[in-house]
């Protein structure tokens, strides 16, 4: 069974943010960037079932700019077994997010995705549920364990 987990680069959550000075977002000069923890834990759990035996193939996958390679070498360097990534140079809301990983669960047909449970940045907890709305798969939210 091929398991494609998303990942989100994000700003680390060890670095103290600062906003910009007309208050529009956040100032993302010289600022380390870092995968979601929470998409780190959704890897992590997919290369345990890869371990067990349950999944044949990890597939890493994330939406964003060509820096996002960053995340996707991490998730390769904790065992992932391929990494896509869909390039965009603007800001990825989660409709967006959610549009582009359906087409990719298209194209590659996995047995389960998997992603963490929400992003640190925005805290919306919306790109699964709508993920599973676009492509008429079934969900669960905060799993403890699978």
């Amino acid at each position: 069974m091929k398991v494609l987990v998303a990942v989100k680069r994000v700003i680390d959550y060890n670095v103290k943010i600062r906003v910009k000075p007309d208050h529009s977002d956040v100032d993302l000069t010289n600022v380390k960037m870092a995968m979601n923890p929470f998409c780190e834990i959704a890897v992590e759990e997919a290369v345990r079932l890869k371990e067990k035996g349950v999944a044949s193939e990890v597939v890493a996958v994330t939406v964003g700019p060509k820096a996002a390679q960053e995340q996707l070498r991490t998730a390769l360097a904790l065992g992932a077994d391929r990494a896509i990534h869909v390039e965009s140079d603007e800001r990825v809301e989660s409709l967006g997010a959610a549009k582009a990983l359906a087409k990719l669960v298209e194209e590659e047909q996995p047995g389960l995705v998997i992603l963490g449970k929400q992003a640190i940045d925005t805290d919306n907890n919306q790109t699964g549920q709508m993920l599973a709305a676009l492509t008429g798969l079934p969900q669960g939210t905060f799993a403890s364990e699978v």
